[in-house]
C-alpha cells in the first residue's frame, strides 16, 4: 500500500553515460544525441566507474563498447549490474564478437546490444526504449517503497491497538489466577474452585477475554489481508459504507453496555474507496477514541452518519462517513495538534496520539481527509471525507 504520492522523475532522469576508448567516437555519440538526451562520456571502464560513483543517482541508461584497454566492457557491465542497477544498460560490439554479446545478455548484464557501425536512427530508438525501461523501473520501485512503508506503518498502528485488548486479557487471565483457590481434600475431582466477588463475575471476565481476542483476532486477520493486497496487480473490491459499519458493529469489543450508546444513520450509502482492511482500522480507531471520551458521560452516545452529498468547505459535494459523540470535547490547544502531530488526551491511560495519525495517513492515500471539530463541554465529530467524482456511485 503505497500513502505519499509517488515524486516525478528529476529532470536529469535523462541522462546517458557513454563509455568508448576512442575520443573520436565519444565525440560523435555526443554530438548526434544530445538533442534529445543529455550525454556523459567516459574513456574507459575505471573513469565511467568514478562517473557512476559522483552521478550514479541521475544517470538512467550505461552504453559501452566491448573491446577497450584494461577493464572490458563486460567488466564494466558487471560492475554496474552490482551496484547501481537501476541504470538500464547496452553493450556495443561489431558484428564478430556477437558471442560475447549473446553471453552479456543470458547473464542478464545488458536489455540490448547495438551493433557497431552504428545505425543512428536504431541507436536513437534504442535509447528511447532504455529511458522509457529506466521510467518504469523508477515507478515500481517507488511503488514497492511506497507498499513497503505502508505496511511498516500499519504493523505499528496494528502492535499498537492489539496493545489494549491483549492487556486487558491478561488481566483478566491474572484475576482468575489469583481467585482460584486449592479445593477441599473432599471436593469432586474435575472442578475448579474460584472465588467470586459477585456472582458471575468469573463468566463475565471469560466473555470479556473472549470478545477482546476475538477483536485482537480480527485486527490481526486484516493486516494479513492488508498484506496480501499490497502485491502489485491487487485491485481492491468495491465496498459499500454502510456495509464497513454494520461489519464494525457486529466485530467491535464494546464493554458492558456501550453497544447501546452507538446509533447510525446509513441512508446517505456510498462506495468506499481504497481497501476494506485499512479502512476497517480506521473506523475501530474512531470508535474507540470516541467510546473512551464518553465513559465518564452521564448519557453517552455516539451517532455514525453516512452523508452522500455533504458540503465541503468550498461548497462541493463530498461522501462524508461521520462519527458525532456527546463526549466532553477537545481542548481547542489540543484540537489545533491532532491531527498533525502525536497528541493525546489519554496520556494516563497509555495514549500515544498515533492513532489518529494513522487514520489520516490512510485516508490521505485514498484521495480524502480527516476533520477534527469539537467545542469543549459540547462532545466532538469526527468526519472522514471523500472526493465526490469517485465514489458516489449507486445502484
Amino acid at each position: 500500500m503505497p500513502f505519499p504520492p509517488i515524486p516525478p522523475a528529476p529532470e536529469d532522469a535523462r541522462i546517458v553515460l557513454f563509455v568508448d576508448d576512442e575520443p573520436q567516437a565519444c565525440k560523435w555519440f555526443t554530438r548526434l544525441f544530445s538533442d534529445e538526451f543529455t550525454i556523459l562520456t567516459a574513456g574507459g571502464a575505471d573513469e565511467a566507474l568514478r562517473t557512476l560513483r559522483e552521478r550514479g543517482a541521475a544517470i538512467a541508461v550505461l552504453v559501452t563498447d566491448y573491446r577497450m584497454p584494461g577493464r572490458n566492457g563486460l567488466d564494466l557491465l558487471s560492475a554496474a549490474q552490482q551496484d547501481y542497477r537501476h541504470v538500464v544498460r547496452l553493450l556495443a560490439t561489431a558484428y564478430a564478437e556477437k558471442d560475447v554479446a549473446v553471453a552479456a545478455i543470458n547473464q542478464g548484464r545488458v536489455v540490448r546490444i547495438l551493433e557497431k557501425p552504428f545505425d543512428d536512427a536504431q541507436v536513437r530508438s534504442a535509447l528511447r526504449e532504455a529511458l522509457e525501461t529506466h521510467r518504469q523501473r523508477e515507478h515500481e520501485r517507488a511503488l514497492a517503497s511506497n507498499r513497503a512503508a505502508a505496511m511498516r506503518e500499519t504493523l505499528g498502528f496494528l502492535a499498537h491497538e492489539l496493545n489494549t485488548p491483549l492487556a486487558t486479557v491478561l488481566g483478566y487471565m491474572e484475576a482468575l489466577k489469583d481467585r482460584h483457590r486449592v479445593p477441599p481434600a473432599d471436593a469432586a475431582p474435575g472442578l475448579a474452585h474460584i472465588a467470586e466477588k459477585r456472582a458471575g463475575d468469573t463468566l463475565a471476565m471469560i466473555q470479556a477475554a473472549e470478545r477482546r481476542t476475538l477483536y485482537a483476532m480480527s485486527l490481526v486477520a486484516t493486516f494479513v489481508q492488508s498484506a496480501r493486497a499490497a502485491y502489485p496487480g491487487a485491485a481492491p473490491a468495491p465496498l459499500r459504507a454502510s456495509r464497513l459499519v454494520n461489519t464494525l458493529l457486529d466485530e467491535y469489543p464494546f464493554e458492558g453496555s456501550e453497544r447501546a450508546w452507538v446509533s447510525c444513520d446509513l441512508a446517505g450509502d456510498f462506495v468506499l474507496p481504497g481497501q476494506r482492511d485499512l479502512l476497517y482500522l480506521v473506523l475501530c480507531t474512531v470508535t474507540k477514541n470516541a467510546l473512551l471520551a464518553l465513559r465518564e458521560s452521564p448519557a453517552p452516545r455516539l451517532h455514525i452518519t453516512l452523508e452522500h452529498g455533504a458540503s465541503a468547505p468550498d461548497g462541493a459535494a463530498q461522501a462524508a462517513l461521520r462519527f458525532t459523540d456527546n463526549g466532553p470535547g477537545i481542548a481547542p490547544g489540543i484540537l489545533a495538534r491532532l491531527t498533525h502531530e502525536p497528541v493525546t488526551t489519554r496520556a494516563a491511560q497509555g495514549g500515544s496520539g498515533m492513532g489518529l495519525l494513522f487514520c489520516r495517513r490512510v485516508v490521505q492515500s485514498m484521495g480524502g481527509l480527516i476533520e477534527v471539530s469539537s467545542e469543549p463541554g459540547h462532545g466532538a465529530s469526527v468526519t472522514l471525507l471523500f472526493k465526490p467524482d469517485t465514489y458516489l456511485e449507486r445502484d
